[in-house]
């Protein structure tokens, strides 16, 4: 008979790619995990890893036997949590995943009094890029993400939260800054600092500006940097333009910037939580979504207030 554990075992096997490291995760010796392994082949009468590559891969059929093993943990995991639901017991482990361009903005406004309104729910961030995180969620090594979707990914669900305007941050003497009337084709410009490659808020903005062609060529462009903070500081020594999310405007700006709105386009980014179809901790997502929609401005709420701009 297959047990569960066995499906946790080879799960956790096709996670990590490694022996040691499946049975750290699975609390268990790695001879009782590589044991078990073997006894579920032998009953299946399969090969499910490939033991001469390294890292350990699967087998074609592994893949299947493995993806199946996923859904029946999933389903199994649910009757916990049926319990728990009836009970009104919030507790566990909760894995987010979040981008660079959202976590130092976001998480303060609620991080705090979401931990203290259910101090049974033991919380794990992790601050990564949008692939990294689709990744994780298809190998279940985080429970949730947010970050900027549309993703349209299959076996991916999403669930917006808000919207926040992008706005133009500039040096005050920047041409961009002294315009009258400030249009999305004026981005076009030299000067334009931009997050490093695989931030999805990098390609919102050469979507947005449209300047690939022509603009990747620059000096500006070279730089790479994980960081918005890092680019506004530049910015006001340096000089030159780019844009930010509103969450990332402080109230209190330096003597040699300046924040703009678009005088026609309102674009948008789009701010929401992903995770998986059998995803069985619905209700902490739940609550997670309403702890982030209670924390941010009003205002970012109302999906119309601009055109949505998408990085995929």
């Amino acid at each position: 008979m297959i047990t569960l554990s066995q499906l946790e075992y080879i799960v956790a096997i096709d996670t990590y790619r490694h022996f040691v490291t499946a049975a750290e995760k699975c609390f268990v010796t790695q001879p009782i995990l590589s044991m078990q392994i073997k006894k579920l082949e032998e009953q299946l009468n399969v090969v499910i890893f490939d033991r001469s590559k390294q890292p350990i891969i699967p087998t074609i059929i592994g893949e299947k036997i493995i993806e199946q093993a996923r859904i029946v943990l999933s389903e199994s995991n649910k009757i916990s949590e049926i319990i728990k639901d009836k009970k009104n017991i919030i507790e566990g482990n909760l894995t987010i995943g979040i981008i660079p361009s959202l976590a130092p903005y976001l998480l303060p406004l609620f991080i705090g009094r979401f931990t203290n309104s259910y101090p049974l729910l033991n919380i794990n961030i992790i601050e990564l890029l949008s692939e990294e995180i689709i990744a994780r969620l298809k190998n279940d090594t985080i429970d949730v993400g947010i970050l900027v979707p549309p993703l349209k990914e299959p076996g991916i669900k999403e669930q917006r939260l808000f919207y926040e305007k992008m706005l133009l941050y500039a040096d005050k003497n920047h041409e961009l800054a002294l315009k009258k009337d400030l249009n999305t084709i004026d981005l076009t410009k030299k000067g334009l600092w931009l997050l490093g490659k695989g931030h999805c808020f990098r390609s919102q903005v050469i979507n947005l500006c449209s300047v690939q062609d022509e603009s990747e060529k620059t000096a500006q462009f070279h730089f790479e940097s994980g960081s918005l903070e890092t680019i506004k500081k530049i910015i006001e020594t340096e000089g030159g333009y780019t844009l930010l999310p509103e969450l990332a405007i402080k109230k209190e700006l330096s003597n040699n910037t300046i924040v703009k709105t678009f005088n026609v386009e309102n674009p948008v980014r789009e701010v929401g939580l992903v995770y998986s179809r059998n995803q069985v901790k619905k209700r902490m997502l739940n609550l997670l979504a309403e702890a982030i929609k209670e924390s941010v401005p009003p205002e970012l709420l109302d999906a119309k207030r601009g055109e949505i701009v998408e990085w995929r």
